[in-house]
């Protein structure tokens, strides 16, 4: 309506359908045989309260995370950082990086620094399987935290057994401190096992293995509201491969994908990376557009992208059984009385009920 109103105004400003970026009206898009109902959450306005203390000891940003944005930012901003915390600004990106690394060690340079990358605007937040198709996202406004993808994963009807993330912890403390009732992640927090001195120096020596072998064989008699494809209750919370090293935290050993036999080796935890690392050729004209044709052009790009993805997973599956290929209830592909066995569930967002594990991240963009 946006679109149509603005042939008949003189200006933006005065389109009555125009839709202004707001905690109001920019809620997470889920899809619909995915979300628990037409009512979906965003608490990004819960961003500008004071966290609880619980929540600061787990969350806090390590120097690490940090130096690690740091270093996909353009020359131009770290250049900028410098000056601003009182460095040589002159010579190459490398040696600006260098330095900006060496004094973030001082806490007044590390809340800058801070200030600069991690409280900057928001981006696009992804919820996706690992064979890459996106369920859900939103459009975030202010900077990334693990409160959004908790938005979106309280509005799923079932929330997935595994979630891979790049802050595991973070997101594994929010989500229990603001469902306290019912531990969405349990048991241990997240964790595959109890964080005690043997099990964490087992982990950290490779020597610790964690089978959960409903990932691949539904439970015969299931967990009181378990998942429905798995039939388990339990949820996890897991480093993604790149990111699992980034932590100080000891206990976060037990937060790796390497742990478990059914997902070593089998997961491609960086899908959404090498999704964005596609989309990155549309930032130029997406930040050009105002933020609800931002909004409008984003969604239907992952929706080409979405039915490209399902079109070629499905031909590929036909191809090898030379045989008409349906979907059961929960979305799944079946040749005639056999459940076809895929290791994700490869099915549009648009009519899925449930996946197994999902990976979820968020790109930074500027509007």
């Amino acid at each position: 309506m946006e679109k149509i109103g603005r042939g008949f105004v003189s200006s933006q400003h005065n389109n009555p359908f125009a839709v202004p970026p707001s905690f109001n009206f920019w809620a997470p898009w889920i899809g619909k045989k995915t979300r628990r109902s037409n009512l979906v959450l965003n608490t990004e306005f819960e961003k500008v309260r004071p966290q609880k203390l619980a929540e600061v000891c787990e969350i806090t940003v390590s120097e690490d995370r940090l130096r690690e944005e740091l270093y996909k930012q353009k020359v131009q901003l770290v250049r900028k950082l410098c000056r601003e915390c009182g460095l040589d600004s002159s010579g190459s990106r490398t040696d600006l990086l260098l330095r900006l690394s060496k004094e973030m060690q001082s806490r007044q340079t590390y809340d800058k620094v801070f200030q600069k990358i991690w409280a900057a605007s928001g981006g696009w937040a992804v919820v996706m399987c690992p064979c890459g198709i996106v369920y859900s996202i939103k459009c975030n406004i202010r900077a990334e935290s693990p409160r959004d993808f908790a938005d979106i994963l309280l509005s799923w009807k079932h929330m997935p057994n595994i979630v891979i993330y790049d802050f595991a912890r973070g997101l594994a403390t929010h989500l229990n401190l603001r469902e306290p009732e019912r531990l969405p992640f349990t048991p241990h927090e997240g964790r595959l096992r109890a964080p005690t001195a043997d099990n964490i120096a087992q982990a950290k020596d490779g020597k610790l293995k964690v089978s959960l072998p409903w990932l691949n064989c539904k439970k015969q008699i299931p967990d009181r509201d378990g998942h429905p494809i798995t039939g388990s209750a339990e949820h996890y919370a897991l480093y993604d491969k790149f990111h699992e090293d980034n932590t100080k935290d000891a206990r976060d050993s037990l937060r790796r994908i390497s742990l478990v036999p059914q997902l070593a080796g089998k997961v491609n935890s960086q899908v959404a990376e090498q999704l964005f690392a596609r989309l990155s050729k549309n930032n130029y004209f997406l930040n050009m557009a105002l933020p609800s044709t931002h909004l409008f052009l984003t969604r239907n790009i992952i929706q080409h992208y979405n039915n490209h993805k399902n079109k070629q997973r499905m031909d590929n599956i036909k191809k090898v059984f030379e045989a008409e290929v349906a979907m059961n209830s929960y979305s799944q592909a079946v040749l005639g009385n056999f459940f076809i066995y895929i290791y994700i569930l490869y099915i549009h967002f648009y009519y899925n009920h449930s996946v197994t594990y999902c990976i979820v991240f968020l790109k930074y963009l500027c509007f």
